[in-house]
């Protein structure tokens, strides 16, 4: 089974024959075995060279950086191995056709508010009151249809959004003095903690991505931009309540993620490395869990649901069959 691997050491990471070697600042070495990595992430100071990523190229394997405060800075993406020219402009065309654009972003958002709304309703049945906030967000989902332009399905989401997050000091079994997300920095351990956990969903997207013959530059509900990888921000909206938000609301009520985790003189800015570790070795077994596909009759992990909301997209712009975002339901 293949699965994510995680430098937090710093130190040097090269190609070693026909696989890779990680070797320390302090000379321990460790090999990692290329058929088995789908992806790396670097939390430290690395040295590599072209014959390191020309390697991982060749076996489509992403890399992805973080800094010191575990912000993401960036992503390797390899040269795309299942290129397809037909679907290429028929992703072009669905963003620059205003209304198959809208079309789109308005599912991704209308997807993206239900799992969210399934966040409340799975607290509200135990003994969270969010019945307000629950009502107001299906009132609000059922607007969208309205909204005849991106920003303004934007502005329903990020509505929802604001509603959704003040709801967190209710949900959440200690005192966090949560209300509102800032995100550039980041204010606080939660709007902090969301950051990591939001940006490893993006990254985990991203990944899947690369699995498919979308083109990650090309999205509907953000806009496309230099340097960055929107279509992966657009599918992470689905994931972000399924896997993130759920794992974020776990660590915290199981105590796994506290005030402790957090760098105090760095204004909470910074997750201990020890923190950080948890995060990653929580949300790698979220994604390993599988659950009872309905549409497919068979169990699939968390981690190929997102490869096939992939999938779905691309029959939707190939006109195969109408986008349907994958929708908690339980």
């Amino acid at each position: 089974m293949k699965r994510s691997y995680y430098l937090y050491s710093d130190g040097e990471i090269h190609r070693k024959d026909n696989t890779l070697q990680f070797t320390s600042a302090d000379g321990s070495r460790r090999d990692l075995p290329v058929e088995r990595i789908t992806d790396i992430y670097a939390f430290s100071q690395m040295n590599l060279n072209t014959a390191f990523l020309n390697f991982l190229g060749a076996h489509g394997i992403t890399l992805h950086f973080f800094n010191y405060f575990s912000f993401y800075t960036g992503s390797f993406y390899p040269r795309e191995q299942l290129l397809a020219g037909d679907l290429l402009v028929k992703q072009v065309q669905h963003y620059t056709d205003a209304e198959k654009r809208l079309d789109l972003a308005r599912r991704f958002v209308d997807t993206a508010a239900a799992n969210i709304y399934r966040n409340l309703r799975y607290y509200n049945g135990r003994g969270k009151e969010v019945s307000g906030p629950m009502n107001l967000i299906d009132f609000t989902r059922r607007e969208l249809p309205k909204a005849k332009t991106i920003p303004e399905v934007m502005g329903y989401e990020g509505t929802i959004r604001k509603i959704y997050y003040e709801t967190w000091n209710t949900l959440v079994d200690q005192p966090i003095d949560f209300t509102r997300r800032v995100k550039n920095p980041p204010d606080n351990m939660i709007n902090t903690l969301i950051s990591f956990v939001n940006s490893l969903i993006y990254t985990k997207v991203l990944t899947e991505i690369y699995q498919t013959q979308l083109n990650p530059t090309v999205s509907f509900l953000h806009e496309p931009g230099v340097r960055r990888f929107s279509l992966s921000l657009d599918l992470a909206e689905i994931f972000k309540p399924l896997l993130g938000d759920r794992l974020i609301f776990s660590l915290l009520n199981r105590k796994q993620i506290t005030e402790k985790s957090f760098t105090r003189g760095l204004n909470f800015l910074h997750l201990t490395k020890d923190s950080s570790q948890t995060i990653l070795q929580a949300l790698d077994e979220r994604l390993e869990t599988t659950i009872f596909h309905k549409d497919l009759d068979k169990k699939v992990s968390y981690r190929y649901l997102i490869r096939l909301e992939c999938y779905k997209l691309v029959k939707h712009i190939l006109g195969e069959k109408p986008y349907e975002g994958f929708k908690i339901w339980w």
